[in-house]
C-alpha cells in the first residue's frame, strides 16, 4: 500500500478499508509514514467524514499501536468514566472510590488541564507523593487490591493517538468528531474496559458550547464504542456554571473528600455524580436499574466505605496514609484568601464560565505553556449558584490568591462575568438527556 493513495482515496469522498486504515496508523506509530501525511489524510478525515465502520477501524487500530490493558484476573466487571471536560469538573475524584466500594473495578487513565476545563491529573498533583504516572504494574496492583486507581496515560499507552493528537493540534483538525471519537476512545479502550459512561458537557464552560454538537460527539462514542465491545452509554449535563462549590487543584480535592465525608455537599455536584456513577452499576449489570443503584452508591456513602477506598487509593499510588483524615494538613495554601462581594442585590441568573475557567489560568492554576509549573492552591472556594439570592454583603466566591493583583483581577472577573438580576431564573437541569 502507499500511504499517499490511501489520502486520495479519503479526499475523493472514499471509504477506507480496515486494512488501509491499519496499515496508515501502523505506520505513523513505526515513524514509517511522514508528518505530512498524517496530516493530511487528517484534514481529509475533517472535511469529509468517516463512518461508522471507519471510525471503529481507526479507533482499534489506534488502541493497539501499543499497549492494551488486560484484567481477566479480576473478578467484577470494569467500567470508567469520561467527560468532555468543565469548570470546577471534579466527579472522577468521588465517581471512582464510589464505584469501587460498589464492588466494581475502576481503572482511570485521566488527563491534565485543557484550554479554560481543569485536569483531573492536576487536581491529584496537589497532593504530595501521589505518583499520577506509575509502572503498569503498580497501576494494575493498586486496581486490584483496593478497587479503583485514577492516573495518566503511560508511555505506551495509544502511542499513535499521542503522535496524531499533536499534529491535529497544529493543521486544524483539532474539532473534527471523528477524530475525537478515535482519540478519546482509543485510550479507554486500551485500559480494557467493559463499560464506559461519557459524561458530555454542553454550554458556556464546555468545549462543546451547542447542545446539536454534544449530541453529535456523543452519538459517534456512543456507536462506535458499542461496536468495539464495551458497552457505552453518554449523558449529556450541563456547563453553564461552575460545577460545585470549588474551583482550582487543591480547592476542588478538598471538596471532593468533604463530598465522600458527606460535608458541605453541592446539589448538582451530588446529582450528576450519583446519575453516572448509577448509569455504570447498570450497564455493568450489578444493578437492575437506577434507583436501586442509587440506594447502593447511598449506603457506601453513608457507611464511609467510599471514603475508606480514596484513602486507600491515594496511600497505594504514593500519597499520605491519613490524607483522607488530614487532607487540609497536606493540601497547599495561598496567602490571599479573601471575599469577592456583590456589587447589587438580586438573583444570580448566569455566568460566564469560561470566563471564569481562563481566570484561573490568571492565577497561574492551569497551564499557558506545557511545562508550567501550576500553583496548586490559587482558586474559589464557597462559588454562588445560579438561582441564589444575593446581595452586597454576600460574597460571590472566596478568592485563594498569592498577591493582591490576583485578587483585583479575580475580583474584577467575578463582578463583571456573573449577572445579577432582580428576577428569580427559571431552574437548569443538569441532567439534559441520554444516548445509549
Amino acid at each position: 500500500m502507499l500511504p499517499q493513495e490511501i489520502i486520495r482515496h479519503k479526499r475523493d469522498k472514499k471509504i477506507l478499508s480496515n486494512d488501509e486504515i491499519a496499515f496508515f496508523i501502523e505506520g505513523v506509530t513505526k515513524g514509517k509514514i511522514v508528518d505530512a501525511q498524517m496530516s493530511a489524510l487528517t484534514m481529509a478525515i475533517c472535511l469529509n467524514g468517516l463512518n461508522v465502520d471507519e471510525k471503529t477501524a481507526l479507533t482499534l487500530a489506534m488502541r493497539d499501536s501499543g499497549d492494551v490493558l488486560n484484567w481477566g484476573e479480576l473478578d467484577a466487571p470494569v467500567v470508567d468514566k469520561h467527560s468532555s471536560g468543565g469548570v470546577g469538573d471534579k466527579v472522577s475524584l468521588m465517581l471512582a472510590p464510589m464505584l469501587a466500594a460498589c464492588g466494581v473495578y475502576v481503572p482511570m487513565i485521566s488527563g491534565r488541564g485543557l484550554g479554560h476545563t481543569g485536569g483531573t491529573l492536576d487536581k491529584f498533583d496537589s497532593i504530595p507523593g501521589y505518583q499520577t504516572v506509575p509502572s503498569n504494574e503498580l497501576f494494575k496492583k493498586v486496581v486490584k487490591n483496593v478497587g479503583c486507581a485514577i492516573i495518566g496515560q503511560t508511555g505506551n499507552l495509544a502511542p499513535a493517538d499521542k503522535k496524531i493528537y499533536a499534529l491535529r493540534d497544529v493543521c486544524g483538525t483539532v474539532e473534527s468528531v471523528e477524530l475525537i471519537t478515535a482519540s478519546i476512545l482509543s485510550k479507554k479502550l486500551a485500559a480494557g474496559l467493559d463499560c464506559l459512561v461519557m459524561d458530555l458537557k454542553c454550554g458556556n464552560g464546555a468545549f462543546m458550547n451547542s447542545l446539536e454538537k454534544a449530541r453529535e460527539l456523543a452519538d459517534s462514542i456512543v456507536s462506535v464504542a458499542n461496536a468495539a465491545g464495551c458497552k457505552t452509554k453518554a449523558v449529556l449535563t450541563d456547563m453553564n456554571q461552575v460545577l460545585g462549590k470549588n474551583v482550582g487543584n487543591a480547592l476542588e480535592m478538598r471538596e471532593a473528600v468533604e463530598f465522600l465525608k458527606g460535608e458541605n455537599v453541592d446539589a448538582r455536584l451530588f446529582n450528576i455524580t450519583m446519575e453516572l456513577c448509577a448509569e455504570l452499576l447498570v450497564l455493568s449489570k450489578v444493578c437492575d436499574n437506577l434507583d436501586t443503584a442509587k440506594i447502593k452508591l447511598q449506603k457506601v456513602l453513608d457507611s464511609g466505605l467510599a471514603l475508606e477506598k480514596f484513602a486507600e487509593m491515594v496511600a497505594g499510588l504514593g500519597g499520605p496514609n491519613d490524607f483522607a483524615e488530614n487532607y487540609d494538613k497536606y493540601l497547599p495554601k495561598a496567602k490571599i484568601i479573601r471575599p469577592v462581594y456583590a456589587q447589587k442585590s438580586g438573583f444570580i441568573t448566569a455566568m460566564d464560565t469560561r470566563r471564569i475557567g481562563l481566570s484561573i489560568i490568571e492565577m497561574k492554576g492551569g497551564r499557558i505553556t506545557p511545562d508550567q509549573q501550576l500553583d496548586y492552591a490559587t482558586g474559589y472556594s464557597d462559588f454562588c449558584q445560579v438561582g441564589q439570592k444575593i446581595d452586597e454583603k454576600t460574597p460571590l466566591a472566596i478568592a485563594h490568591v498569592q498577591s493582591e493583583e490576583q485578587f483585583e483581577k479575580a475580583a474584577s472577573c467575578l463582578q463583571k462575568y456573573i449577572e445579577i438580576n432582580s428576577d428569580k431564573p427559571k431552574v437548569r437541569l443538569e441532567i439534559i438527556e441520554k444516548i445509549c
